[in-house]
């Protein structure tokens, strides 16, 4: 064999090695992609809960409670949002809420309020009535 045919030779094999090499690559990213699409896809409202910060399901329980079919249209269309990549941010309690109170739903949320007294934590309403029995006596 001459020069030139050892030449022709170890390009054709180095281009059978390439093609080789890309045809596993393209099976081995279709496989990829038919396991991605095995995996179970999230709904909506799975986005907005792993999204959801301090308080975020309290009160997200509270709207889906209180008014259950309205709050199930925001969440959907919260959950495209969230979905889409266009709100990114972690999602607390207040901010939430802020949300329902502007699209009209006024949530009601269970409020407490501790006052500190001789180092322990007691609720305003038994400070309250602790100091109307001590002026009755």
């Amino acid at each position: 064999m001459s020069e030139e045919d050892k030449e022709l030779e170890m390009l054709k094999a180095k281009r059978l090695a390439e093609m080789q090499k890309n045809f596993s690559e393209q099976n081995q990213s279709d496989n990829k992609i038919d396991n991605e699409s095995e995996k179970p896809k999230l709904s909506l409202r799975d986005y907005v809960v792993n999204s959801l910060g301090h308080r975020g399901m309290e009160v997200l329980q509270n709207a889906e409670y209180q008014f259950p079919n309205e709050s199930k249209i925001v969440i959907e269309k919260l959950g495209e949002l969230i979905s889409s990549g266009d709100i990114n941010e972690t999602l607390d309690g207040g901010k939430l809420l802020v949300l329902f109170r502007s699209v009209g739903l006024s949530i009601r949320m269970e409020n407490k309020i501790n006052v500190e007294k001789d180092g322990k934590f007691i609720s305003i309403a038994d400070k309250f009535k602790k100091t109307t029995n001590d002026d009755e006596s």
